[in-house]
């Protein structure tokens, strides 16, 4: 029996943070009903097929009609609304129920009612200032800093219910647990933009088809195992180096198969950069 059956979830949220959080739900188990307006969701269709197949889905014209009956028996609620919408859409919230509000900046502070996107959190958040003006290729603040710890704080307070019989009150902001992901940054750096580029022992290297390869060889044996099978010792002083061209050169020397063919599984930390396809067919 997976871990949520008998979970219902209310899903007033659109768009990506809420939708993803009650998909991962549903995978574990919940019954998960999404509540749209009249318009629906504006969410691009290919996207919106991914989070909420397998979602049941209920129209709702708040001005005009009485709430959802299956909110009355909600274990859980989530909301992705500016602060005081979703008060001022009048849903009885059960007292039981966990109320789970994903905002972008918190529910009170200077910058509680702005508008924003990913971008502007984890721009608020510090984590864009070592790669700024380049954008990341996934909404880390939605995904991670807003779905994935709304989960985490959903599924302790179950667990509290079940000592306590009450619901209570979460409250998500995507831009503070953003800044927790880089947070322990601020204690200081073992080495400058170790992550992002600064250092020859970790970084991405173009192949010679215009593939790429994730070198992450942090530490002195992953780095010395693949400096002996590029028969190449002279790096071996130079993993911290901000710039090593003869590597760089080196890996344009073969394509990316050849060299995973060579590196890959015999402890260099080694790896390919993949496409969405490539990736769906490897891990599934």
């Amino acid at each position: 029996m997976p871990p949520l059956h008998g979970v219902t979830v209310v899903d007033f949220s659109r768009q990506l943070p809420g939708p993803f959080a009650s998909r991962e739900l549903l995978r574990l188990g919940a019954r998960v009903v999404k509540i749209e307006p009249p318009d629906g969701d504006t969410t691009p269709d290919g996207w919106y097929r991914a989070l909420n197949d397998g979602k049941e889905v209920i129209a709702w014209d708040a001005r005009n009609e009485p709430q959802p009956e299956v909110v009355s028996s909600a274990d859980v609620i989530i909301e992705g609304f500016r602060p005081g919408v979703f008060e001022r859409l009048g849903v009885q919230v059960p007292r039981n129920a966990i109320l789970c509000s994903i905002t972008g900046y918190g529910a009170d502070g200077p910058r509680a009612e702005h508008a924003g996107h990913d971008l502007n959190y984890l721009g608020y958040a510090g984590v864009l200032a070592d790669t700024a003006p380049s954008l990341p290729p996934v909404q880390v603040a939605d995904l991670a800093a807003g779905a994935q710890a709304a989960v985490i704080e959903i599924l302790a307070a179950l667990l509290e219910r079940e000592r306590t019989h009450t619901g209570t009150r979460i409250v998500v902001s995507m831009t503070h647990n953003a800044h927790r992901f880089a947070a322990h940054r601020l204690t200081g750096e073992p080495v400058p933009r170790l992550l992002t580029g600064g250092v020859a022992c970790y970084r991405i290297y173009e192949t010679a088809d215009g593939r790429h390869l994730t070198v992450a060889a942090l530490e002195p044996k992953f780095w010395q195992n693949l400096c002996a099978l590029l028969e190449r010792p002279d790096f071996e002083p130079r993993a911290f180096d901000a710039e090593l061209p003869e590597l760089e050169a080196l890996f344009r020397t073969r394509t990316q198969a050849e060299w995973l063919a060579l590196l890959e599984g015999n402890d260099t930390c080694v790896g390919p950069v993949l496409t969405l396809e490539e990736a769906a067919a490897e891990l599934s």
